[in-house]
């Protein structure tokens, strides 16, 4: 090995916190990649997986010839009762928003934890359960620029490669910081497409330096803070199921909306919010819970970079357009 450099230009400094996130967690590059990783070392006969979830998590059972069990959710976020697990079979379910605690107990009662893989790219902070495997992806949450997180029982052997292209998926983080959000969204999405191959890498030490740097009890409670803010406010118009007590460091605030105006009033007031996920409607069954939730569910932003002023220009958009869709409704009752 050679020894350390010393002198010359200066590099990033990443201050590093007391202690590592999730120390006991395997690092890779993308949680795909995790994902892909925990299917090679357990060899499952097939897996189910909800309708209701991002392309990527299907991309590595095609790739180890592994059969995906499609299965629809119910309105509540739960897995339906039809669902039957045979011995050599894994089941997927996803943390959706990080509000999905009281549906992960559920389903640890219902079958082996040992046949249970907890989908957490959008739940980083939930607590740690006894179960087969649970992957995070820290990019939604942090500005890191790649990353996944793998907690299983499963012994694993790590790939020796370590991933090389974090560097280049910094733009978009450069961008934003520099020029604004706009100025770096096409870098975003390339960023994100060079992650579509699944097969396994270890984490970048940019990427680790990046992530350890974070505080992550800091942004944990501002999350939890904005999410409490935006519901005390909203509330009372948002039809999504939440159990407020279980609830801490979510993701997004999702909110339920029938005012097909809305996402454009957001755009237009410079909040952006993101479609989970347009590809759902190619194999989710019609009028389905998921096909309503992908043309309705609005992902509001509760993160730790946005206080009290941020999350009353939120709520002052989205309360205008829920009297605006009353007054409309009232009209036309007359």
């Amino acid at each position: 090995m050679m020894p350390a450099a010393i002198g010359g230009y200066f590099g990033l400094v990443c201050p590093p916190q007391p202690q590592p996130f999730r120390p006991t967690a395997h690092r890779f590059q993308s949680a795909r990649a995790a994902f892909h990783a925990l299917l090679q070392a357990g060899q499952p006969r097939r897996v189910w997986m909800p309708s209701y979830t991002c392309d990527a998590l299907f991309t590595p059972l095609a790739a180890l010839n592994i059969e995906a069990v499609v299965y629809e959710l119910t309105a509540a976020f739960a897995v339906p009762d039809t669902v039957k697990l045979a011995a050599d079979d894994w089941l997927v379910y996803v943390n959706y928003f990080g509000v999905c605690h009281a549906q992960e107990q559920a389903l640890l009662r219902r079958f082996s934890p040992m046949q249970l893989v907890f989908d957490r790219t959008q739940a980083l902070f939930a607590p740690p359960h006894a179960s087969l495997a649970a992957i995070y992806s820290p990019r939604k949450f942090f500005g890191v620029p790649d990353g996944g997180l793998l907690d299983t029982a499963l012994p694993l052997t790590l790939p020796d490669a370590v991933d090389t292209g974090s560097v280049a998926r910094c733009t978009h983080l450069l961008r934003r910081r520099d020029a604004g959000a706009e100025a770096g969204y096409a870098d975003f999405q390339r960023a994100e497409s060079s992650l579509e191959n699944s097969q396994p890498l270890r984490m970048s030490a940019l990427s680790a330096a990046l992530l350890d740097s974070q505080d992550t009890d800091l942004a944990r409670r501002q999350r939890t803070e904005n999410f409490a803010c935006l519901h005390r406010a909203l509330g009372q118009a948002n039809t999504f199921p939440l159990d407020l007590a279980a609830i801490e460091g979510a993701m997004c605030y999702p909110f339920l909306s029938a005012d097909p105006t809305l996402r454009q009033r957001l755009l237009a007031a410079r909040i952006f919010v993101p479609r989970y996920w347009p590809e759902v409607a190619e194999r989710a069954t019609p009028n389905s819970p998921a096909q309503h939730w992908v043309a309705q569910c609005l992902p509001l932003p509760c993160d730790q970079r946005y206080g009290a002023a941020e999350m009353a220009r939120i709520v002052s958009v989205v309360l205008e357009a829920v009297h605006g869709l009353a007054s409309e409704g009232a009209a036309k009752t007359k």
